[in-house]
């Protein structure tokens, strides 16, 4: 029951980390006009991800436009799309593996070692997903902090700070690696059978001795 128990609440854990993935990288909210500065400008906010830019004015109108080239993207943003891209796909196969091996499911082989087996490697592909999630976000953060505080003659407030989608990627990769990690727990005990085949010949030939 304990094993059964950790596997769902792992199960859950890196189902919730792909959904916010997923909200993450559709979300336009990497990056945002910072307010910062003596001079605060209010009347257009801007807002960045890896699809569109987006501008809200102060009359509460929302503006987006998708991102026109792919090519003419920085690298950067290029990176970040593939890592997400890599890290929800990963995911996906993740959540089909691990339904099929956790123990409270009746899907696949009804084997408790093959099915556990087969939960780690769930486990794997969640922990490899949170991984390009957390390399993703962490990449585009770095980006967005080198900006703000390079020299540049472009005033504080007309730069960009963190958007909320960060947050949210940073959230979603924690539930998947520890999702992941408790699937990974499942790894099987070794069998019982085999020891108990290497010790009867051990006992039988110690007898003959006596």
């Amino acid at each position: 029951m304990a094993g059964g128990a950790r596997e769902l609440a792992g199960y859950l854990a890196a189902l919730a980390g792909w959904m916010a993935a997923l909200a993450a990288a559709v979300l336009p909210h990497w990056r945002q006009s910072s307010y910062a500065g003596d001079a605060i400008i209010t009347a257009v906010g801007l807002h960045e991800g890896l699809w569109m830019s987006c501008a809200a004015q102060s009359t509460g109108q929302v503006q987006c436009r998708l991102h026109d080239s792919l090519l003419s993207l920085e690298v950067h943003i290029q990176t970040c799309r593939a890592l997400m891209v890599i890290s929800l796909l990963l995911g996906f196969f993740g959540i089909i593996v691990s339904v099929v091996g956790m123990k409270c499911t009746k899907v696949g082989e009804e084997d408790p070692v093959t099915k556990s087996r087969i939960a780690v490697a769930g486990g794997v592909l969640f922990v490899l997903s949170g991984l390009c999630t957390l390399a993703a976000v962490s990449l585009y953060a770095t980006q967005v902090t080198y900006e703000f505080f390079r020299e540049s003659t472009i005033p504080i407030n007309a730069r960009y700070e963190f958007g909320s989608a960060l947050f949210v990627g940073w959230g979603a990769a924690s539930l998947s690696l520890l999702g992941g990690s408790l699937l990974c727990c499942s790894w099987p005990a070794k069998e019982r059978r085999g020891q108990q085949y290497q010790r009867q010949p051990q006992l039988s030939t110690a007898r003959e001795y006596v």
